[in-house]
Formats: C-alpha cells, sequence, structure tokens
C-alpha cells in the first residue's frame, strides 16, 4: 500500500502499522481497558441517519465555520496530541504546515517534540495550546508565557487526565518515551529500519516545554501513563481552571467535558469553548462516546459556549452529524496521527484534502450550502 492509495481512516491506519514499530502503533491505536469506549466513540454516529434535502442549487458550498474567535476554511481542525516526532521525524512541523495549507487549526500539546516559538514560525493560521496542569507551578507559568509570548490564539486546558488510563497495549509493548529497547521489543525495532534510522539520525528526542523542568522532558524513559499519574497535579479544582482561565485572559477552552453540570460549569468560570473528549477513550473505559453526549450538552450551553465535538470522527458524513446536533465544529488526533506516521507532512496533507472534499461531497448530497443549515430536523436515530 502507499499514500495514493489511502482514501478513508483505516487505509492511513493500515499503512501507518506497516510504517512503524509495534510499541509506537500501539501508542497511537490503543486506548483504556477493553476498548469499549475507544470503539464506541466512532460507532455512535451509526445510530444516527441524515435525512438529505434536494433541488437546492449547490454548485457553490461554503464549509468555514468561526470557533473560539477563529475563522477556520473547514469545520474540522487536527486537536493536539503529544510526541509526535515518535511517529515521523517530522512531527509537528508537518501537522503545522498541513493545518495551515488547509485553513484549519493545529493544537500544540505540552508534550510537543517542537517548540511552541518555532511552530509560529511555520503556521500562520489559528494556533492552540493545550495545557496539562502540572505540580510545578512554575513549570505551568512558563508554558503559558511561552504560548501567549508565541501568539497562540486559544488555551486548551485538558482536564479528564488527572490521572493515567489503564492502556494496556502499552503495558504489553513496554512502550515509554523516548523508546528504549528491550528483548520483546528489539526485533519490531530492528523490522523497521527506516524509522529506526530516523529516529536515530534526525535531531534528539525531546519534549521541549518540559525540559529543564521535569526529568520526562528529557531522555528519561517514562510511560505517558506514568507522566500523568506523578507529574500532574491531582488536586486540581474548579478555582485552578478559573484562575488559569483568567491568567490567559483569551480565549480559552476545557479539553475533555463530558457531562451537562461540568459544561454549565465552563460557562460560569470565562472559558469561550468545550471540547466534549473522553480523551479518545484512552482514559476511562465504558464511560460515554462524545457524539453521544453531545445533544444533552448543546442543549444545556450550545447558546453560551462554542462546543467541539472531539473523538471518533473518521468520515465527513461523522462531522456533518455533529454539526447538525449543535456542534460548532470537530477535531481529531488519530484522525491525522496515521497518516503523520504513514508519509509525514504528505500524508497529513492527503488527509485533510480527503476530509475536505468528503464534506463538501456530502453537503452537495445533503442539499446545502453552508453549514448553518443543518440542523437536527435532517437527522433521524435509529
Amino acid at each position: 500500500m502507499s499514500l495514493k492509495n489511502c482514501h478513508n481512516f483505516q487505509d492511513f491506519r493500515a499503512l501507518a502499522k506497516r510504517r512503524l514499530p509495534a510499541p509506537i502503533f500501539h501508542y497511537i491505536d490503543g486506548a483504556a481497558d477493553d476498548e469499549i469506549t475507544y470503539r464506541r466513540n466512532t460507532t455512535s454516529f451509526d445510530d444516527v441517519d441524515l435525512v438529505p434535502n434536494v433541488l437546492n442549487g449547490v454548485e457553490d458550498v461554503d464549509m468555514s465555520v468561526e470557533v473560539m474567535g477563529q475563522k477556520l476554511d473547514m469545520p474540522i481542525y487536527c486537536a493536539p496530541t503529544a510526541l509526535q516526532r515518535l511517529f515521523h521525524h517530522e512531527g509537528e512541523r508537518a501537522v503545522a504546515k498541513a493545518a495551515t495549507k488547509h485553513g484549519t487549526m493545529f493544537g500544540v500539546s505540552s508534550l510537543a517534540t517542537v517548540t511552541v516559538e518555532e511552530i509560529a514560525k511555520l503556521a500562520s493560521g489559528p494556533k492552540m495550546f493545550q495545557f496539562y496542569f502540572h505540580k510545578d507551578r512554575g513549570l505551568n507559568d512558563a508554558l503559558l508565557e511561552r504560548a501567549r509570548a508565541a501568539k497562540f490564539n486559544v488555551m486548551a486546558l485538558t482536564v479528564d487526565t488527572i490521572t493515567g488510563g489503564n492502556r494496556e497495549r502499552d503495558k504489553r509493548t513496554g512502550f515509554t518515551s523516548p523508546p528504549k529497547l528491550t528483548p520483546s521489543s528489539l526485533l519490531s525495532f530492528a523490522t523497521h529500519p527506516m524509522w529506526a534510522w530516523n529516529f536515530l539520525t534526525k535531531e534528539k528526542f525531546d519534549m521541549p516545554h518540559l525540559s529543564g523542568h521535569v526529568s520526562a522532558g528529557t531522555n528519561l524513559a517514562v510511560s505517558v501513563g506514568d507522566y500523568f499519574s506523578t507529574m500532574l497535579d491531582q488536586s486540581m479544582n474548579w478555582d485552578d481552571a478559573e484562575k488559569l482561565c483568567a491568567q490567559w485572559n483569551g480565549q480559552f477552552a476545557l479539553k475533555g467535558i463530558m457531562s451537562v453540570e461540568d459544561a454549565k460549569r465552563a460557562v460560569d468560570i470565562g472559558c469561550t469553548g468545550i471540547m466534549v473528549s473522553n480523551h479518545g477513550g484512552r482514559q476511562l473505559d465504558g464511560s460515554r462516546a462524545p457524539f453521544d453526549q453531545l445533544a444533552e450538552i448543546c442543549d444545556a450551553v450550545g447558546d453560551k459556549i462554542d462546543v467541539i465535538c472531539e473523538g471518533g470522527i473518521q468520515r465527513g458524513t461523522h462531522v456533518l452529524k455533529a454539526l447538525s446536533v449543535g456542534a460548532k465544529a470537530c477535531s481529531g488526533g488519530r484522525l491525522y496521527l496515521y497518516a503523520l506516521a504513514a508519509a509525514g507532512q504528505a500524508g497529513v496533507d492527503r488527509v485533510l484534502d480527503n476530509m475536505k472534499i468528503e464534506i463538501e461531497r456530502d453537503m452537495k448530497l445533503m442539499g446545502i450550502t453552508s453549514l448553518d443549515q443543518l440542523s437536527r430536523d435532517n437527522l433521524r436515530w435509529r
């Protein structure tokens, strides 16, 4: 299989599986416990059908949206994800360039492998910084000020990683960041020489936002679960989130909201957006899927705050269903990470292009010329 034969999410996943050593692939691909929630994140869209209208003159369609003050040329953006240079040596640089080309937002993780300063130079479009709330308050202040100085447009505080999820695939493969060779992983690294060559010969792996603050920013190999469980502040509460929102004093979102009660509190503390998300099914298995929970959250706060549906999105029709329910936009991580792993910037560019083509086609087939023409009137629950 080659990049030109990647037409959908599963194609990119298959190519990424061929290109990556098993521990790295399963870090992207895996989720918590029995991975029930991870699967439901996508299958939830199958329980709702689109009802199209016809004869509406759809030669010109506009798929742009405005979300948290940012004008996006398409209604889906690249959610912040960690450790991207593990998946391809171009890492965040590739995603930043592809997102900018397609006029959409790029989210940069606290655990990024490229600095916010460099991303700011590469990406002229909308940028989000994803914030992890560490025990080290000096690190927290440094992260916020670096994102501000780099003129990032949106700050998103992740609120669903108060401890690490039970990611059993990582336990089996011995995945750590940076990778370490174990007897069980040695064969997989050896049989993927191109990945190994790039990892060993390109710039040294680092998480530069953490360097000088915590050992996980250095070459000390740790699991992501250990990082969440030992370095993030488990006493984080609504007061902390409100203070961070005020300190940022701009477009501010909570990433990982799943209940109506929490969505209302996000409005109360001054947030301008929420990501309805369960962290890609990687935290609490058996929890609700974002799309399943979307309607009640949109009903409660959709007129007061921008609601983003994050997780499980693989098709343009998934995006149209989420926007019909009331989401302002959608976002995804694995959506572009498989493509990054498969082919770097060319892969991310292709996956975003595929999604744009799908959304345009699906809008025309739905009989609409702009996304604000979608509503629950064009949905039927099975």
